[in-house]
């Protein structure tokens, strides 16, 4: 692991070193679940398309009109019954 340096106000450096009073955990390791949890609540903001942009157009039905054409739709829900 590497070091870092930072600087806080003092109402922020109070509120991490409670937290790691309250928790039993180090000063850093209460920064780093909170640069943790900051990382995947920034993934979790992506829509779905972005998520999938990459697979759209990958997949072809040989349709063309599947949209469209009713036809297509016959016996569709039938499971239903």
């Amino acid at each position: 692991m590497v070091s870092l340096t930072i600087k806080l106000e003092p109402e922020l450096k109070a509120e991490v070193e409670a937290e790691a009073r309250l928790t039993g955990r180090s000063v850093s390791d209460v920064v780093r679940e909170s640069l943790r949890k900051r990382k995947r609540a920034r993934r979790n903001e992506l829509s779905l398309f972005d998520r999938v942009k990459d697979l759209c157009g990958t997949v072809e039905s040989g349709k063309p009109d599947l949209a469209t054409n009713r036809k297509h739709l016959e016996g569709f829900g039938s499971w239903r019954r």
